[in-house]
């Protein structure tokens, strides 16, 4: 189990505690931490909580990933950990042990702001794109990439997140990377961007990406 502590000018705004399992934190309202800032990605970054240690991976190369100071694209959270996200803050606690912080209820920014959120991302015009699956029982089958993070997979044969950006799509591996691959070559712990007919393997699962 970990805590994560959201600060905002020095201030606890947000503290939740979290089970082993995959955390998504970003600017969208799908995610698991949300932090509602035009500093913060839709899909940000993800932080994955396993019984001996977590780890946390960016999502996003045009928003940085800041821990302790030293700009990341992945690392293994230490407890006291400050993870810089925009202007916010978080605090990683791998115990559930210390007191919870007092929260203080307020909105990180008025509904006109989170309006302009919509209306940009809106605004960026990107291609509406799926994955076929191209193997086993489900072959055939269409999954639309709708949201600004999908993810897929499970633990056991390895689970890929593929993020929209205003650029396109780009596909990284969250678990077992050694199990996922890209046009045959292993994706291992690198993001890659996804280009029409490109195949994916996730475990026994064929899938092509491809443009609506």
């Amino acid at each position: 189990m970990a805590k994560l502590t959201v600060f905002f000018k020095d201030k606890a705004i947000c503290s939740r505690l979290f089970e082993k399992g995959i955390v998504h934190i970003g600017r969208d309202e799908t995610n698991d931490l949300i932090i509602d800032s035009l500093a913060v990605a839709p899909a940000h970054a993800v932080v994955v909580i396993r019984d001996t240690d977590a780890t946390i991976k960016q999502l996003n190369n045009e928003f940085p990933l800041i821990i302790n100071g030293e700009k990341v694209e992945t690392a293994t959270l230490q407890n006291g950990d400050a993870i810089n996200i925009g202007k916010h803050k978080i605090i990683f606690t791998d115990s559930e042990s210390v007191d919870d912080l007092p929260l203080q209820m307020e909105n990180l920014v008025q509904q006109d702001v989170l309006a302009l959120n919509r209306e940009i991302e809106s605004g960026l015009h990107i291609p509406s794109a799926n994955l076929q699956i191209t193997s086993g029982n489900n072959i055939g089958k269409i999954l639309p990439l709708k949201n600004s993070l999908t993810k897929l997979g499970k633990a056991d044969s390895g689970i890929i997140a593929i993020v929209k950006r205003k650029d396109g799509y780009f596909v990284s591996a969250l678990e077992h990377g050694h199990a996922i691959t890209l046009n045959s070559q292993p994706l291992g712990n690198n993001s890659a961007q996804l280009h029409n007919n490109d195949v994916l393997v996730v475990g026994d699962t064929s899938m092509q990406f491809f443009i609506s």
